[in-house]
């Protein structure tokens, strides 16, 4: 297999490094992309100049459009004569309008990112998206056929996030929480448990990250003096599996109430579960495709301080159930979202969109 791989966000980011690595694996692939941040429309400019020869030359089995790649997909997708794979991943319209809350539905900008979205997944051959309810979404909410819709689990970077020894020596229960603080993340929700459970000595809350909602945060946490509370500026992936590791137990979220928090999976959760820690999610039906609440994980009802609260109390005193939501969730994750796995799924989808060429 000879692939172009093209992606409008960093080559580095969790998504699109999972299934770079996966594609090598299949074949020979061109990969252009950007590890650098900054203005997107730049970057995605950027990459389709690049790529605009290797497009023109039609010399490959499978073009893959990765995040964030739906402005590239408009030129991709009428210049391609090879099957287009795309990764929506997300929905332009509904982090915008809803998630967000920055333009309304019906404004202009509303108006152009439901068609972004939608032109975007008609110009493919096949979209990926991350779970079964997101799924759903983009074809009850575009109109997109469901056989032009499949599901691929985000994954993780197994070269980083690998079990490994606890290294801490003191008789604190650390709860972890990382995030960039977006609204779905519900870092509220996670200050106010640690509030309820103040008066309980051996738990420490450390949550890593900034981000949108990170001053109000701070502010409330303030309001409440906390002292159970260590706030973390973002870290590298190899620090940010050093912590995980150092966790005594995980939150996975997303705690905050949206509809989107309900359809995706975050990327943490795989993160944790890959790397054998206990994990607290929260109850939607994206996290119920994949865990089991009491087996692989706790589920807590969303933006609920009070269940998340009772829930982290019960896994602090049992330190075997603890332990036991660790392997259990470890298995699951080699059993349904590896990168073996992963990189299983997405050859038979290529081999059916190119004829079973290889």
């Amino acid at each position: 297999m000879h692939i172009l791989y093209l992606v409008g966000r960093e080559l580095d980011y969790t998504r699109n490094s999972v299934l770079l690595r996966a594609f090598c694996r299949l074949g020979t692939v061109q990969v252009i992309g950007e590890t650098r941040s900054g203005s997107l429309l730049l970057r995605i400019a950027r990459v389709f100049f690049r790529a605009l020869p290797y497009l023109l030359a039609q010399q490959y089995d499978l073009i893959f459009v990765g995040f964030y790649g739906h402005l590239l997909m408009l030129p991709v997708g009428i210049l391609s004569r090879s099957p287009v794979l795309f990764d929506a991943f997300v929905s332009t319209y509904d982090t915008l309008c809803f998630d967000r809350g920055l333009f309304a539905p019906r404004s202009l900008p509303g108006r152009f990112a439901f068609w972004l979205d939608q032109t975007a997944c008609r110009l493919a051959d096949l979209v990926l998206l991350d779970t079964q309810p997101h799924a759903d979404y983009f074809i009850r909410t575009f109109a997109l056929s469901p056989d032009k819709v499949q599901c691929l689990p985000v994954g993780c970077n197994e070269g980083i996030f690998f079990p490994r020894p606890r290294v801490r020596h003191d008789n604190i229960t650390r709860i972890l929480y990382y995030s960039t603080y977006l609204p779905l993340h519900g870092v509220e929700t996670v200050v106010r448990a640690a509030a309820l459970l103040r008066a309980e000595p051996a738990l420490h809350f450390r949550l890593i990250g900034t981000g949108q909602d990170y001053a109000q945060v701070r502010r409330l946490a303030d309001e409440l003096g906390l002292k159970n509370i260590t706030f973390v500026p973002s870290v590298p992936l190899e620090t940010l599996a050093a912590e995980i590791a150092s966790a005594d137990i995980c939150l996975g979220g997303h705690f905050g109430r949206s509809d989107k928090a309900r359809r995706v999976i975050p990327g943490k959760v795989y993160q944790i579960l890959a790397m054998g820690r206990p994990l607290i999610a929260t109850d939607t039906p994206a996290n119920r495709g994949l865990l089991a609440d009491g087996v692989t994980a706790y589920l807590c009802p969303q933006d609920n301080p009070e269940a998340l609260a009772a829930t982290i109390l019960k896994l602090h005193r049992d330190a075997a159930l603890r332990e036991k939501l660790a392997v259990l969730g470890r298995t699951l994750y080699l059993e349904q979202c590896s990168e073996a796995v992963i990189t299983e799924h997405l050859r038979r989808m290529i081999s059916g969109m190119t004829g079973g060429r290889r």
